[in-house]
């Protein structure tokens, strides 16, 4: 028989996506990006037949959002995604009803290719996996040359792995759950753009050199940039707040739970805990700064608090009482919720999707990846950073008017001895 005349996957959210379609606004949708370069301008019509392709391959990617009595749900679309061109701005709103139709875009633009996608659908590990076989796939298209072989490329004609398709929240789910008792964090604010335009800046630096230069400071890439971000939002705050009414200056990490708990999952499977310096410490050097956060990731990042974090997640979905709730209660309850534990405790979240790594050949028409997150709900920055060879791509995107966050952070950068190449979309 063939797919077209089997019965459309349908899907629970998982234990993380459930929050989102909840804590959406008019304005704000919890949307991410991620874009691959190639050497040469992109064919419309070949990436058309990839798209076609790949939204059979990854039945709970190209999926519908929809709402039941309790819950929303996912169901494979009926088409695959629609090929645009892209303006000047990256990750606009998007809609309950575009998410009704197929709540993952692909944009391209010149020599890029972008894919944009409504968080309760995947994670990055998830979305890299994805835009990984849809490049593969639109390289066959266009050269009839196939990349299938490893590095997170999948074949495309075979059929989904049902463990790709599991909530493994569900399954690593343990006895214990972490309390959430921290204080709330600095949150920076400014003008915002009056028609909601989007600024993201992106600096370019060697993988090598900032390696070495973490590496001099016996800590990992994360911790740096950490510390960086944390020595930049400290000094923003101590120029905008009294001493007396200082916040906790943290950056939430994410982490790619598939490095502690086996699963192929290419849903979401992540957890964040939040590292930097609580009140009263804000006054901290660098190195101090870099001291604490190392530390701090030392003790969060392991399986027992990692499977204790979102375990707790877990539980909450559990219980009797908020499964029964009707879904326009539950989103009343789930936004509360959001908005005061979700953004609060953090003062944006730095997402590192690590090196991207591709099949032996593929690499020839690849020139680079970007990884660019939306700013929070009710904070205006978030930072992406990815790497391919020896180039760090950071991705500080802001919904307001002053460029303050990425003055501070590049210029220290600079400060130790990095090259850094600007670029951005401001006009």
């Amino acid at each position: 028989m063939k797919k077209e005349n089997k019965k459309r996957i349908w899907l629970r959210l998982d234990n993380a996506a459930k929050i989102f379609p909840a804590s959406m606004r008019s304005s704000w949708s919890n949307v991410f990006r991620l874009s691959v370069s190639f050497r040469e301008n992109v064919d419309p019509e070949a990436l058309t037949r990839a798209a076609v392709r790949v939204a059979k391959r990854f039945p709970s990617v190209c999926v519908r959002l929809g709402t039941g009595l309790f819950w929303y749900y996912l169901e494979e679309s009926k088409q695959a995604p629609q090929i645009r061109e892209e303006g000047c701005q990256p990750l606009l709103p998007m809609r309950k009803k575009e998410m009704s139709r197929i709540a993952v875009r692909v944009l391209y633009y010149e020599n890029r290719l972008a894919v944009e996608f409504f968080h309760a659908l995947t994670d990055g590990s998830g979305a890299m996996v994805f835009i990984k076989t849809l490049a593969a796939i639109y390289l066959e298209e266009c050269y009839g040359v196939a990349f299938y072989d490893g590095e997170g490329v999948l074949f495309p004609d075979s059929e989904p792995d049902a463990e790709e398709l599991e909530d493994a929240f569900l399954r690593y789910a343990g006895p214990t759950a972490a309390k959430r008792t921290i204080p709330y964090a600095f949150h920076l604010t400014g003008e915002p753009e009056p028609d909601g335009f989007l600024h993201v800046t992106c600096g370019t630096l060697s993988c090598a050199q900032i390696l070495a230069a973490a590496k001099e400071k016996g800590v990992s890439l994360t911790t740096y940039l950490s510390a960086a971000l944390c020595l930049a939002l400290e000094k923003i705050q101590q120029r905008r707040v009294a001493p007396a009414k200082e916040k906790a200056v943290r950056v939430q990490i994410p982490v790619n739970l598939r490095k502690h708990f086996p699963s192929r999952t290419l849903r979401n499977f992540v957890a964040v805990y939040n590292v930097g310096m609580e009140k009263g410490e804000t006054d901290a050097e660098f190195d101090e700064i870099l001291s604490r956060i190392h530390h701090q990731m030392a003790l969060y990042n392991t399986p027992r608090n990692l499977r204790a974090v979102f375990t707790a997640n877990v539980n909450s979905e559990k219980g009797m009482a908020i499964r029964l709730v009707p879904l326009f209660l539950k989103n009343i309850v789930m936004r509360a919720v959001f908005d005061r534990v979700g953004e609060s405790l953090a003062c944006l979240c730095l997402s590192n999707l690590g090196p991207v790594k591709l099949p032996k050949g593929m690499e020839e028409y690849v020139t680079g990846f970007d990884f660019i997150i939306g700013p929070q709900a009710k904070a205006p920055y978030n930072c992406g950073v990815v790497s391919y060879g020896d180039k760090l791509r950071i991705h500080l995107v802001r919904n307001t008017v002053e460029p303050e966050l990425e003055r501070e952070f590049f210029t220290f950068l600079s400060s130790q001895g990095l090259d850094v190449t600007l670029e951005s979309n401001e006009r």
